[in-house]
């Protein structure tokens, strides 16, 4: 099948092509690139202001899926992913049962089957995330597993201490969420002028800090790899940017409410801006934009954590941390401007895919056509009905947002959003 993506701007940072392109994907297969294609065709695609660029990839999202099914499920998240212009996603392995054996993964990738959006599972790094032995991550590999976390839960020194000796042997990828939470014990907002003017609990700075400290010399004494997710102070940024001076084999990512919100929201105690690593401060939020632009983080994701009425419309220290993002994910990017669009569209498409060890989808002739469709400066605003997830837990309803997704281009497939 051939199909013609009309009057194109091809975004990347990488581009060589600095007017508007016909692409042709012949059978899923970019065949030619040319100011105008004529010749006959299956389908042509033509949008106002159309823009492609390489796939979007949200390498951290929760579908709850098995388990919590009430509050997304594997499919209904994959839909909410291709309304945002996902080609594919990493999915937390924090499901019930958690995603700690093949036949788990092999749930998840064929129950994802059919969908034009990629699945790529995570698996958790001990057995259960109970923090005692580790998972069978040799077999879990072998099986999909792109990566091994245990989320949330409290990671020993000795557990990951053998985690990345072990992963030596077949070039794991180990994620660890830095954060010690004997320090923050109860807390659930930043250390700041907040938590003293409202008297809410507090999670200090400190406890990222000293974990990415830890984490760091279990590395160095390992000649291990490393990828931290979530981080969100101006200490781990500095951390993170003098190991990756020393040349050690690190990544990071940040979550895209980090970089947008500060600790201020909490003063309207809306559990919506409840999440995990906090909101932090405005000097924080500024060195993650920093660490954004020198390299020292590597990309960003959604954090994508769907959560029921129930368990947000309480009481703000019984709320459940979470909010989802996964659909909105390009939007809240856009507020960046600091950053170029190329900039933007890298941190989610070619920088998570390289961390991850994922297949190259630059837009080039004779390469698998891996495309999102979109155009970046459409404004609307986003009404609760817009949102495809089964949760709603978001601040962004009745907020004008910039940045529309056309549709995906993935596995041989075109998928467009009406």
């Amino acid at each position: 099948m051939k199909i013609v993506l009309k009057s194109c701007t091809i975004v990347s940072s990488k581009n060589t092509y600095k007017d508007k392109q016909d692409v042709l994907i012949n059978n899923g297969v970019i065949e030619k690139i040319a100011p105008e294609i004529n010749e006959p065709v299956d389908q042509i695609i033509e949008k106002n202001d159309l823009h492609i660029s390489s796939g979007w990839f949200d390498a951290k999202v929760n579908f709850c899926d098995p388990g919590n099914e009430i509050k997304e499920d594997l499919l209904s998240g994959l839909n909410a992913a291709l309304a945002g212009g996902m080609t594919a996603v990493g999915i937390s392995p924090n499901t019930s049962p958690a995603i700690s054996n093949k036949s788990q993964i092999e749930y998840l990738k064929m129950k994802g089957l059919g969908n034009n959006v990629s699945v790529y599972p995570f698996a958790t790094l001990t057995e259960n995330m109970e923090g005692k032995n580790l998972s069978e991550m040799y077999d879990l590999k072998n099986a999909g597993a792109i990566g091994f976390t245990d989320v949330s839960s409290p990671l020993h020194g000795g557990i990951l201490y053998r985690a990345l000796l072990y992963a030596k042997n077949f070039n794991g990828k180990i994620i660890s969420f830095p954060y010690d939470s004997s320090i923050f014990g109860e807390g659930y907002i930043h250390e700041g002028i907040t938590s003293v003017s409202t008297g809410l609990k507090a999670i200090p700075s400190i406890a990222e800090s000293m974990t990415i400290e830890r984490d760091l010399n279990l590395v160095r004494y390992t000649n291990g790899e490393l990828h931290f997710t979530g981080i969100s102070t101006k200490e781990g940024v500095e951390l993170i940017r003098k190991a990756k001076s020393e040349g050690l084999q690190i990544t990071a990512d940040v979550y895209i409410h980090n970089l947008i919100y500060t600790e201020e929201e909490m003063f309207a105690f809306d559990s919506m801006y409840k999440v995990l690593p906090p909101l932090r401060s405005a000097s924080d939020r500024d060195a993650l934009i920093e660490g954004l632009k020198d390299g020292t983080i590597d990309f960003v994701c959604s954090d994508h954590t769907p959560e029921d009425i129930e368990n947000k419309e309480v009481e703000f220290d019984q709320a459940a941390f979470g909010i989802i993002g996964v659909q909105t994910l390009f939007a809240q990017l856009n507020k960046l401007e600091s950053l170029t669009l190329s900039e933007r569209i890298d941190l989610i498409s070619s920088k998570p895919r390289r961390v991850f060890g994922l297949s190259d989808n630059s837009i080039q002739v004779g390469k698998v056509a891996n495309l999102t469709l979109f155009n970046p400066s459409i404004k609307k605003e986003l009404k609760s009905e817009d949102i495809i997830s089964k949760s709603k837990n978001t601040p962004l309803v009745g907020e004008e947002l910039t940045g529309e997704v056309y549709g995906i281009f993935n596995e041989g497939k075109l998928s467009i959003i009406e």
